[in-house]
């Protein structure tokens, strides 16, 4: 089986658990826009724990998550709100309570933002139709299992989830020095493009640069860990367009963009690739975004949007 191929049946596993979990969210006053935050209100539904939040009528699902390789500090969460009748939930914004323990007190709230998968204008979507993804932004202290519960803004619908929280992420951290990867570039492989990537027609623009030259060279750059044909799960999208999409709007001002296939000789059945290893990946697919000193300034695992990237690369490397 490939990788990503467990996270769709993981999705599908927690749809069915889901059915025998009873989560509801009561009313609560949420801080507008995507990742922003506040303290739960004392008093009424805020001070209680995520179990007395479990009465709200609607349909008790679980969270299929996108990502799942998170840190203390601010965590990028991508999760899905499945129906039962398979269909994902696309109401523009989802409250989101996090807590310790589903008998905890939530200490976290935020508001997750339906992001568009792919790029403007292309119609492509993820694996199994999805075409738009939730984010969400939390602050988690430290190390260890938290439980959220989503609730779409609008929609008789709650989701349970859970975040494994490790000391340090398995990926380069945000703020570290990026890996001296040689990857192989058009002009290494010989014009051979269909070594270099698995989409059709090829990339080739994005294979141009290899991440050693562009840290030689100090150049910010966009580095891209995708395997357009073999993405499989339910929350993997065409990241490499989305790349693509912002290689066109930034290139012209310094920006280097990278795109590195994820599997040895592009064969699932070989494993992932030494690039891959170098950078700590166990899912796939990633974006890095790395400064001209050569350090990871932002990292996304799974889909991101054109909104989200954009905004990085014009924040953090221009």
């Amino acid at each position: 089986m490939a990788p990503g191929t467990d996270v769709l049946q993981g999705g599908v596993a927690n749809e069915r658990l889901g059915r025998a979990v009873f989560v509801a969210v009561l009313v609560a006053l949420v801080a507008a826009g995507c990742g922003t935050h506040g303290r739960p209100a004392s008093g009424g539904g805020g001070s209680g724990s995520l179990g007395s939040l479990m009465k709200r009528p609607g349909e008790d699902v679980t969270v299929v998550a996108g990502d799942s390789d998170f840190a203390p500090g601010d965590v990028r969460f991508s999760f899905l709100v499945i129906k039962h009748d398979a269909r994902a939930v696309d109401r523009a914004r989802a409250r989101v309570w996090l807590a310790r323990s589903q008998s905890g007190k939530p200490f976290e709230r935020a508001t997750a933002q339906l992001e568009t998968i792919g790029p403007p204008g292309a119609g492509e979507s993820a694996f199994g139709g999805v075409g738009r993804i939730y984010v969400v932004h939390l602050r988690v202290p430290r190390p260890g299992r938290y439980w959220l519960v989503a609730e779409p803004v609008g929609a008789k619908i709650q989701a349970l989830g859970t975040l494994e929280v490790k000391a340090r992420s398995d990926s380069v951290a945000v703020g570290a020095k990026a890996p001296d990867s040689a990857t192989p570039t058009l002009v290494s492989a010989q014009g051979g493009v269909s070594k270099l990537t698995t989409r059709v027609p090829p990339d080739r623009a994005l294979l141009r640069y290899s991440v050693a030259g562009s840290l030689a060279a100090q150049k910010p750059f966009v580095v891209t860990f995708a395997t357009p044909r073999y993405c499989t799960s339910r929350t993997c999208g065409p990241v490499v367009d989305v790349v693509d999409y912002a290689r066109r709007k930034f290139a012209a001002r310094g920006v280097r963009f990278i795109h590195v296939e994820v599997y040895t000789e592009n064969r699932p059945a070989l494993g992932y690739n030494g690039w891959m290893r170098q950078w700590g990946l166990k899912t796939e697919p990633w974006t890095f975004l790395v400064g001209r000193d050569g350090r990871i300034k932002a990292k996304f695992e799974g889909s991101v949007s054109a909104g989200e990237l954009e905004s990085a690369i014009r924040r953090l490397l221009l």
